[in-house]
């Protein structure tokens, strides 16, 4: 099969925001509780991160990571993770039926998103509370002293301000698990008062109104209009969350989900612009795609959990070369997005539904969805280019026609590589012609794939390279997608 790709200089999508790399860590199952935090740990740090997992995530370059919820954050109380960890209360989380000690709080993450060389997105509980926490909080955060909640962080010692400039105004708040769901008029009125709050204090923070919680919820997208009736004025960005399933076994509808990935994201930029027409309105509603991934291989496990267990295993999917390639179309959408999607969060980035895995007491390794990430994050920075792909297809049955070649480019911030992200979705060598106006000289540089001959293969700790990308030579006379293959393709633009 043959496939070409076609870019022009002068048509760009837009640049790349480097949030769109961005992660999350909930407390949640095993994420902060024998992921990134396990005193006593042989590779523990003296605040006890493992560091081991810290090294992992710092390769992945991740620049802002969602915190701390979340379904956990609706009924979360703040002020129990801040002061002497000794006094802090031992609490039931509605939403997981876990038991939340509190031994690792707001400033214990603050510390570790600064060894992480990260940056924090913190949500606020809008379902159990209100724009009281919420100011509080911020004030908390973000206020350098002489007022009381200032002064308890600096009491708790932390001197300097966190200076969080990124806030989520609650979580998935249509959704009826949530605690504190709300109707959509209820949501918008408390957004925009908090919204209004927070704004008072720092008109330069960022502030993230919750979508609905997925694009299959009967309140789509009648929420997002209604919501942005109330607060399009007072808030940045509007939140998108979903999550792609395998249920039936199908890889080729497997393959092609990312497809309802990108149809999402038009639905809801559709919405966004009605609204702004609507109110006559120049301001353009951007979005934080803030929970995504792969997640179903862990449903069954989890139904044999014990309830209120501190750091219970849950949602600990265990990935395979099939989903490393649907992350990295997942990933692709976001780019060929890039307009309009500003931020975006991997949900999550240890243990839970993550691409890192760690044992209680021992090693650490990279899940097989680790890989595409991790190249899209060092090299996808720059300019997103508007591709024209010309690809065989395949007939499915939830999506049309499905070409077998997906693919985002990105030309980086000095103009000196054009970096691509190929996936071949079929079960045949894809051979890749590329055509390009405006960029002269490109010559291939480096081409890392990332295959396998099981589809179904996965990393172990006993196993951690066996879904791992290979460097293959570069071959003037073309370049060959492998069947079922993600592919990083540099290019050099001549005289660089």
């Amino acid at each position: 099969m043959k496939a070409r790709l076609s870019i022009d200089k002068d048509y760009t999508i837009g640049a790349v925001d480097k949030r769109i790399y961005g992660s999350f860590i909930e407390h949640l199952g095993r994420a902060v509780y024998g992921g990134i935090y396990e005193p006593g740990h042989p590779k523990a740090d003296s605040n006890g991160f493992r560091k081991d997992v810290l090294e992992l995530v710092r390769e992945l370059g991740v620049p802002v990571v969602r915190y701390p919820g979340g379904n956990f954050v609706s009924s979360f109380n703040w002020e129990d993770s801040v002061g002497p960890v000794e006094k802090r209360p031992r609490r039931l989380d509605l939403a997981w039926k876990s038991a939340e000690p509190n031994t690792f709080g707001m400033g214990e993450f603050q510390k570790w998103a600064k060894a992480a060389n990260t940056e924090t997105m913190m949500a606020i509980n809008l379902g159990t509370r209100g724009i009281d926490a919420a100011r509080n909080l911020v004030e908390y955060c973000n206020h350098p002293g002489g007022t009381y909640w200032s002064d308890l962080r600096k009491e708790h010692g932390s001197k300097d301000p966190f200076g969080i400039k990124l806030w989520c105004l609650g979580n998935e708040m249509d959704g009826p698990w949530q605690v504190g769901q709300k109707t959509p008029d209820e949501y918008g009125r408390i957004a925009y008062e908090t919204a209004k709050a927070l704004k008072l204090f720092d008109p330069k923070l960022e502030l993230v109104a919750c979508g609905s919680s997925n694009g299959h919820m009967p309140t789509f997208p009648q929420w997002e209009a209604t919501v942005l009736d109330h607060c399009y004025e007072s808030v940045d960005y509007l939140s998108l969350h979903h999550y792609f399933q395998n249920p039936e076994n199908n890889l080729e509808n497997f393959l092609a989900s990312s497809v309802g990935m990108d149809r999402f994201i038009e639905e809801v930029v559709a919405t966004c612009d009605f609204v702004k027409a609507k109110k006559r309105s120049r301001k353009q509603m951007n979005l934080s795609f803030d929970e995504w991934n792969v997640w179903f291989h862990s449903a069954d496990a989890d139904k044999k959990n014990e309830a209120w267990q501190v750091g219970p295993h849950l949602l600990e999917d265990v990935y395979t070369m099939e989903d490393a390639l649907v992350v990295g179309c997942l990933i692709n959408v976001l780019l060929r997005h890039a307009d309009r999607v500003k931020v975006a969060c991997l949900a999550q980035l240890v243990n839970v539904i993550a691409p890192i895995m760690t044992d209680n007491g021992g090693s650490a390794w990279r899940q097989t969805i680790y890989w595409p990430f991790l190249f899209a994050s060092k090299h996808g920075r720059g300019t997103s280019m508007n591709l024209k792909i010309d690809s065989p297809a395949y007939e499915n049955k939830d999506f049309g026609q499905v070409p077998y070649l997906d693919a985002s480019a990105v030309l980086s911030e000095d103009g000196c590589s054009l970096s691509l992200f190929c996936v071949n979705r079929g079960k045949e060598s894809l051979e890749l012609d590329l055509k390009t106006a405006g960029i002269e000289g490109l010559a291939l540089a480096e081409h890392e794939e990332l295959k396998h001959s099981d589809p179904k293969a996965t990393n172990t700790a006993a196993a951690p390279d066996n879904v791992a990308p290979k460097r293959l030579a570069v071959s003037k006379s073309g370049v060959q997608l492998a069947p079922l293959s993600y592919n990083f393709l540099r290019y050099a633009v001549e005289g660089n």
